[in-house]
């Protein structure tokens, strides 16, 4: 189950509780403690009725009830976090990297239909967005900008072209990258799309297919950074406006998994 829908439930029943002990519960209590009198016990002993107090069920759902509207609100129209599963967006994101992802700057939308209801701005060139899985929507997935609507491109031989211009590509660093499965010849190259300049990968030992495609209206071509080890736009098409999550902008937190610790290194590191 999507956490967002988990969040809701959970602020919904707190919510409803604290209403109720809110309107109904405590007047209750206030109306028994003031009938409250005092008795005589069978040993003859002065008792007072003591004044009852809310279930524990009532006390935990006031007490957590702002705290879930808070997170709630936060990371429903202002930001979320993410954490990175592969190595598809190397070498701008490792894996375990532990994302913050503007949810403001490309509109603000309804908590779990994620229909955007008031609009803010739009997805750039270059821009590292997340979104759901065109195919799937309960999937997030995370890749790099490449066409707006209406942009046409194309990739050949592992060159990029964007509306008939080639984006330059300098190579810096070659090296070889170890993965789960085997070690990899990869080269670095530095790239500039739109406003921003970061770094891709890629394999001397992967051949690339050749397309051209055109950007329909509404949507937008996206790729991963780790070019020849990346499941993007290349071959399961567009994304949708109506999937668009938000912008990644930080690193707030990075686990290494082979060494089991954490990759101090990684933490504030900007996202270009």
């Amino acid at each position: 189950m999507d956490f967002a829908l988990i969040l809701f439930i959970a602020l919904v029943l707190t919510g409803v509780v604290a209403l109720w002990d809110r309107l109904l519960g405590a007047r209750k209590r206030t109306a028994s403690a003031a009938t409250g009198r005092s008795v005589v016990s069978d040993t003859g002993e002065l008792v007072t009725k003591e004044k009852v107090g809310p279930s524990i069920i009532v006390e935990y759902a006031r007490a957590f009830f702002p705290v879930i509207l808070l997170v709630f609100v936060l990371r429903s129209f202002v930001v979320e976090p993410f954490r990175i599963p592969s190595g598809s967006m190397l070498p701008t994101l490792y894996i375990g990297d532990f994302i913050l992802v503007d949810k403001f700057r490309y509109g603000i939308r309804l908590p779990i239909v994620n229909l955007r209801i008031f609009p803010t701005g739009a997805p750039r060139r270059g821009e590292v967005m997340v979104f759901r899985y065109p195919h799937d929507d309960s999937i997030n997935f995370i890749k790099r900008v490449i066409g707006l609507p209406g942009d046409e491109i194309v990739y050949d031989q592992k060159r990029l072209f964007i509306n008939g211009t080639e984006v330059q590509q300098v190579k810096s660093d070659s090296y070889q990258l170890e993965t789960s499965r085997k070690e990899l010849d990869v080269i670095e190259f530095s790239e500039v799309v739109g406003a921003s300049t970061h770094s891709i990968l890629n394999d001397r030992g992967r051949t690339s297919r050749t397309m051209t495609i055109s950007v329909p209206d509404g949507s937008y071509f996206v790729m991963g950074d780790n070019r020849d080890h990346s499941n993007d736009s290349r071959f399961w098409g567009f994304v949708p406006e109506r999937n668009i999550v938000g912008r990644a902008f930080l690193v707030w937190f990075s686990w290494n998994s082979n060494d089991g610790g954490v990759n101090w290194s990684r933490i504030g590191h900007t996202i270009p």
